[in-house]
């Protein structure tokens, strides 16, 4: 950790690339080798289009758990014991499904989800897959 003073920051002619305070004096954070060489490594793995293409579906998660917590007011539960706070999330999920069904236009298909690592694992040791399984291929 690298501490400036006021007298030594102020005068700084490059400090409103530090710092949008008006008085305070910057503190700056070095993390150690190991963390930082870790950081670089991942920053420039998250360059890369395998990456982002794993990201597409843990953000579409993540739209989910946002609209639970934000919109559905599900940081909280209305109820005590773990049967009535498990009640009130199957039935505020079963109400997003509702509710996301009725916005889709009942000519629009959805595109068939792509098998589960599970699932590839079990076709890769010639399991039958079974129709009830949610991934068609």
């Amino acid at each position: 950790m690298a501490r400036f003073t006021k007298s030594q920051c102020q005068p700084c002619p490059v400090r409103a690339k530090c710092t949008t305070s008006r008085d305070a004096a910057r503190n700056v954070g070095f993390p150690p080798r190991e963390l930082h060489e870790l950081q670089i490594r991942n920053r420039a793995e998250q360059q890369k289009p395998a990456w982002h293409k794993r990201y597409a579906v843990r953000s579409g998660i993540e739209g989910t758990i946002c609209e639970f917590a934000h919109g559905h007011d599900m940081r909280r539960c209305r109820y005590r014991g773990q049967a009535k706070a498990h009640l009130q999330h199957v039935l505020t999920a079963i109400a997003v499904n509702i509710e996301r069904l009725s916005r889709q236009s009942p000519d629009e298909s959805t595109p068939p989800r792509p098998p589960t690592a599970f699932q590839d694992h079990l076709d890769q040791q010639g399991f039958q897959r079974l129709s009830s399984w949610r991934a068609v291929s």
